[in-house]
């Protein structure tokens, strides 16, 4: 059997991600004739059509599937050697850190806190959607997520996941909200309340809640991202169902009070990885402290 002729792959990877012969050339900064000739060979040399030919676009073929995943994950594993061996003689080595857009910030820093401070490391902190962040670990980009929705058990990309912490859920808001000597139930149906969305997996345990006590809630605000629940819960908008980790700085300076702990609630956190022939020797250390 013929070895791969890793240039024709190369050609081939550009044209089925532009899915274009005329864009992919430009990039390549060769002429289209070129291209045409590199993906013919690579075709004959994997004995498959790698695309459907439909006017000017490039429709990629079950087998041009394939091939491109295959061609993402090798040229990946490439930039992956050169960064690891280029890095291998700096005095300061990097460590690429995705973390969801909505998650508490106060919980990435509390988690980086011990490798932020060290001097020979460079932490590239990047945020972003699941869907984001998880193409972006598969292809090798970064280096660990942070995030309290892994990844489904289904996904095609091995990730492991980590966890890292798992913290209570609490009712907080501003003390004018939170007169004590209340019940639980009395606190839920007496004041307006802001919950996480519904697509959230702590949502699901508070409407179960909900339903266990009897309780209709006045909504004020549901909201995906901890940051503007903080903000909503030190406005005054409503008593805040999440955990105390988020308002951290403002329970210690009296300007939130936990009024109780909801029962049976928790928000877990994750950290998720990839397997990797050449793994970021910072993440054993940052993963063993959890």
């Amino acid at each position: 059997m013929a070895e791969l002729n890793y240039h024709h792959l190369r050609y081939f990877q550009v044209v089925a991600h532009e899915g274009n012969l005329t864009r992919a050339a430009v990039r390549l900064n060769v002429s289209q004739s070129a291209v045409s000739t590199q993906i013919r060979h690579l075709e004959h040399a994997l004995g498959q059509p790698l695309f459907e030919r439909r006017g000017r676009a490039m429709y990629l073929t079950e087998a041009g599937r394939i091939a491109r995943d295959h061609a993402d994950a090798i040229f990946a594993t490439g930039r992956e050697l050169v960064a690891t061996l280029r890095q291998s003689g700096r005095q300061r080595h990097a460590l690429r850190v995705g973390a969801l857009a909505t998650l508490s910030r106060n919980f990435q820093l509390v988690f980086l806190r011990t490798i932020l401070r060290r001097p020979d490391v460079e932490v590239i902190l990047r945020s972003g959607s699941a869907a984001e962040l998880f193409s972006a670990l598969g292809a090798l980009h970064i280096d660990l997520v942070l995030t309290n929705q892994p990844p489904p058990s289904d996904a095609l990309t091995p990730f492991i996941v980590h966890r890292l912490d798992e913290q209570p859920v609490g009712l907080i808001g501003v003390p004018a909200l939170c007169p004590p000597g209340l019940s639980l139930t009395a606190r839920l149906v007496g004041a307006p309340l802001v919950l996480p969305t519904r697509a959230s997996g702590l949502r699901m345990g508070v409407d179960a809640l909900f339903d266990r006590l009897d309780v209709t809630p006045q909504i004020a605000a549901e909201v995906d991202d901890m940051a503007m629940m903080r903000l909503l819960a030190r406005e005054g908008v409503g008593l805040a169902v999440m955990p105390p980790i988020v308002v951290r700085d403002e329970l210690a300076s009296g300007s939130l009070v936990e009024i109780a702990e909801l029962p049976n609630l928790s928000e877990s956190f994750f950290g998720v990885t990839v397997e990797r022939r050449f793994a970021n020797p910072l993440l054993a250390d940052l993963l063993r402290q959890r």
